[in-house]
């Protein structure tokens, strides 16, 4: 393949790739001005301005194909702005106070989950319980383990980022508690999870009192 044809070949990846996330993009915000049962394909088209048969070109398996995308695409954004947090993070206190209101802040800064959790929890649900959580919890200990595992042994990096999770996802919808706030996810932290980690340093941390 020469230099011309190598650069068209690129230009026309990176033209898929720019149709594929526009389509994305599109079926994210019907879903959070529709729901999810609401929206359709051609609705999609519309949004991102194309042909219903353009749509199934980026999308070969259709809504179901395009669901798992615009998942996919939520929680990449997610996965950004939470490895931010953490990279900027100095000791483990910083560390875990960033993850839980890093995370909090991009669950709460997604529109279409919002709007599934007001309007169609049923389809959330099912995600955030039993085998579903599971899935969850291993996916954010895959995520989270390179930077807890710089201050803590693999097992206990694995265990802490499964409590954080938890104790976010139990939080997201509670009006009292803002854990995208630091100061209340330090709070919360010092209270509910760093005594339960291995070292006098962790457990001699004082405490702030809630009320």
């Amino acid at each position: 393949m020469g230099p011309i044809a190598l650069a068209d070949h690129r230009s026309g990846a990176n033209a898929e790739s720019d149709l594929e996330q526009r389509v994305v993009d599109a079926g994210l915000r019907c879903v959070a001005r529709w729901g999810l049962a609401k929206t359709t394909v051609d609705d999609i088209a519309r949004e991102a301005r194309c042909g219903r048969a353009t749509v199934y070109r980026a999308f070969p398996g259709g809504r179901d194909a395009l669901l798992a995308a615009m998942v996919a695409s939520e929680v990449g954004r997610l996965q950004v702005a939470v490895a931010a947090a953490l990279d900027r993070s100095a000791d483990l206190e910083g560390l875990l106070v960033a993850a839980v209101s890093a995370t909090t802040a991009g669950l709460r800064a997604s529109e279409p989950l919002q709007s599934l959790l007001a309007h169609e929890p049923e389809v959330v649900v099912p995600h955030l319980s039993f085998e579903g959580l599971d899935r969850v919890l291993a996916g954010a200990a895959a995520f989270a383990g390179p930077w807890l595992r710089a201050h803590l042994d693999p097992t206990t990096a694995t265990r802490t980022a499964e409590w954080l999770v938890r104790l976010v996802l139990a939080h997201l919808s509670d009006g009292s508690v803002d854990l995208a706030d630091p100061a209340e996810a330090r709070r919360l932290v010092r209270r509910f999870v760093l005594p339960g980690l291995p070292g006098p340093d962790h457990l001699s941390r004082p405490v702030p009192s809630t009320t």
